[in-house]
């Protein structure tokens, strides 16, 4: 099982700085992961209170309604030094955590979450422009 953020990468300019997390879950929210169900897409990691939390993580209700929120903030768990490295390198650097991808480990659930930049319009459509040319230089290529 493995839930990726596919608009982590479009969004952001991730620099090589990667975490590796576990998250406080209720039963429900585990079994509705178990079956991949999940969005990263709008979620964001936050530093409240030195503690690092995952914010507007969605994760849907399973079948018969349990009763949680999908949207709730989930508590990450780090070590005390990887919590205090990892808020110092956002802070000194002007970045934010953006998760990459949730997945499984055994029984355990792990997020893996990086320091990134906001990109601006003009860097998103400059993406865009360089991914359709190696696309096109790709078809090209593969017709000769």
């Amino acid at each position: 099982m493995r839930v990726i953020n596919k608009k982590a990468n479009f969004e952001y300019l991730l620099t090589g700085e990667h975490f590796e997390a576990g998250i406080v879950l209720l039963g429900a929210e585990a079994k509705s992961l178990r079956n991949s169900r999940a969005d990263l897409k709008q979620s964001v990691v936050r530093a409240i209170d030195n503690e690092l939390y995952l914010i507007n993580c969605n994760i849907p209700v399973v079948s018969p309604p349990r009763g949680y929120t999908p949207t709730r903030s989930r508590k990450l768990l780090l070590n005390k030094k990887e919590i205090v490295s990892a808020i110092t390198k956002s802070k000194q650097l002007k970045l934010t955590f953006v998760p990459v991808s949730l997945y499984n480990k055994g029984r355990l659930f792990k997020l893996e979450f990086a320091l990134g930049k906001p990109k601006r319009k003009f860097e998103k459509k400059e993406s865009i422009k360089k991914k359709d040319v190696e696309r096109d230089i790709e078809r090209e290529l593969k017709g000769l």
